[in-house]
């Protein structure tokens, strides 16, 4: 039997009041329902990562970086703010570097309208700097079409569901793949 993928699924938003927790959820949530999947929950949240960095990484820097070295495919849940993703998002992603190599990323976005497509095109470019192989499909989800409460968050479209599936298919094959590839030769850059 295969051993499964490790994927890291990193919460983006660390606003107080935000969706962003929600929306995580509802994605683990139809994610730990696919076999062959080891979910770690990254939010980011939960960590104090500094605004400016320091000389030397803080525990919560290294912590991070732990994190996403040991994950082999990650799933960003970002928010979209003035076409753009969270400078949370950015100062995460920088406390790591040769962790995220050779490994595929996908999107959950969130927003009003464009449903957070503006995040995820500009941190596809972030990520190909850090040699990722960034999944073409993404779950994009518009917040005017959605039920968000203290109890959860509820798109009220199938296609939601479906773009899940689609986006989980596409990491799947991409993770494997890419994990054979690492043990077969070092990547090199």
């Amino acid at each position: 039997m295969q051993e499964k993928l490790r994927v890291a699924v990193v919460v983006a938003s660390t606003r107080e009041g935000r969706v962003g927790g929600g929306v995580g959820r509802w994605f683990v949530e139809r994610a730990g329902a696919r076999a062959g999947l080891l979910l770690d929950v990254v939010d980011l949240a939960e960590f104090a990562i500094p605004a400016r960095y320091p000389a030397r990484p803080t525990p919560a820097m290294t912590g991070f970086a732990r994190r996403i070295a040991q994950a082999e495919a990650y799933v960003v849940v970002t928010p979209e703010y003035n076409r753009s993703f969270p400078a949370s998002l950015k100062q995460a992603i920088d406390c790591a570097y040769d962790e995220w190599r050779a490994k595929p990323v996908g999107f959950v976005s969130y927003g009003y309208r464009a449903a957070g497509r503006y995040a995820v095109e500009q941190l596809r470019g972030v990520f190909t700097e850090l040699h990722t192989a960034t999944l073409r499909d993404a779950v994009c989800l518009d917040l005017l079409e959605a039920r968000v409460a203290e109890d959860g968050f509820r798109p009220y479209h199938e296609r939601d569901a479906q773009a899940v599936t689609t986006l989980l298919d596409e990491l799947v094959w991409w993770g494997l793949a890419l994990r054979e590839g690492r043990r077969a030769r070092p990547y090199c850059a």
